[in-house]
């Protein structure tokens, strides 16, 4: 039994002393942390990082949402160029300020076609082919050399980047529309024919281009049906509303303005500022309609420009 136990002891006071040691030895020396690397550079060793792409000049206030509508500011010359190509092939149909003229062409500065194009790629079909937007004028094909269209893209491109909002006009002085296009002698036929039998030149419109602030009120006020109506005093109730006779079963008759009809109710506007609502069943009760701006909207559904324009000719002579 001794041996065993003296080599028990033996290995003990070896582990013993090995432990001793490693304890004097302390822990391994640290290396000193490297300094961080200038700013903008990666640390040794590693891929430097991606820088963020620059940002194009947007358009408008502040840099483009999209990235599909950002480019680089036009050449000044090509500009100014585009101005002059614009001014003799495209300002009669898209207007002096791109908004639409009176041909008919669409506001400029409100088509995708336009905002997303970059360099005249995505005008210059257009224009070389022409263009049939169901509701609109077509718009004819325009032979115009590929460098004409650059620059009128180019154009388009700085007064849209000028653009206080989506569709507003440039900063500037407001630019007056003559109006006052037609044929004042087909205007008065074409009054003859389809304005008479509700209005007068020698009575409710005798002086109406006089009493029109300009062309373009006179012509908002005679196409929207703006007049007080034949006979109505200066200063008086106006009488475009539309009101509304109920005849009930008892012969009683309740007159009113016309707030709400359908096929279960109608619900009229009394003189004393109450309402009064009554339920229909078919043609009960009788419901009779009067709509001041009746023929006004029936006109809407066969004027032309043309007409239009003729007869605002004709009226500003009423004076």
């Amino acid at each position: 039994m001794k041996p065993r136990t003296s080599l028990a002891a033996a290995s003990a006071l070896m582990l013993v002393s090995l432990a001793v040691q490693i304890a004097a030895q302390g822990p391994p020396p640290q290396a000193p942390a490297p300094a961080p690397p200038p700013a903008g550079q990666a640390p040794a060793g590693q891929a430097p990082p991606a820088q963020a792409p620059a940002q194009a000049p947007g358009r408008g206030r502040g840099p483009a949402t999209f990235p599909a509508q950002q480019r680089p500011p036009g050449d000044p010359a090509m500009i100014v160029r585009g101005q002059q190509i614009y001014a003799a092939t495209c300002r009669a149909c898209h207007g002096p300020d791109l908004r639409g003229g009176d041909m008919g062409g669409p506001n400029l500065l409100r088509s995708q076609l336009v905002l997303n194009d970059q360099n005249g790629e995505l005008i210059q079909p257009v224009v070389l082919n022409g263009r049939q937007t169901p509701g609109m004028p077509a718009m004819p094909p325009l032979p115009l050399p590929p460098d004409d269209i650059k620059a009128v893209a180019a154009y388009i491109h700085s007064v849209a980047a000028t653009s206080r909002g989506q569709g507003a006009p440039p900063p500037g002085s407001e630019v007056e529309l003559n109006i006052v296009v037609g044929d004042p002698a087909a205007g008065k036929a074409y009054f003859a024919a389809n304005c008479a039998s509700c209005h007068s030149a020698t009575g409710d419109l005798a002086g109406i281009a006089s009493r029109a602030s300009s062309p373009v009120d006179l012509q908002n006020t005679w196409v929207g049906g703006g007049g007080r109506g034949r006979g109505a005093a200066p200063g008086g109730p106006s009488r475009r509303e539309t009101t509304a006779t109920v005849t009930l079963a008892s012969g009683e008759k309740v007159t009113g303005r016309l707030l709400r009809m359908d096929e279960f109710l109608v619900l009229i506007g009394l003189p004393d500022g109450t309402t009064r609502s009554f339920r229909r069943d078919g043609d009960v009760p009788k419901v009779e309609i009067s709509d001041p701006l009746e023929g006004h909207k029936k006109l809407w559904q066969t004027l032309t420009d043309k007409d239009m324009h003729d007869v605002t000719a004709y009226l500003v002579t009423l004076k």
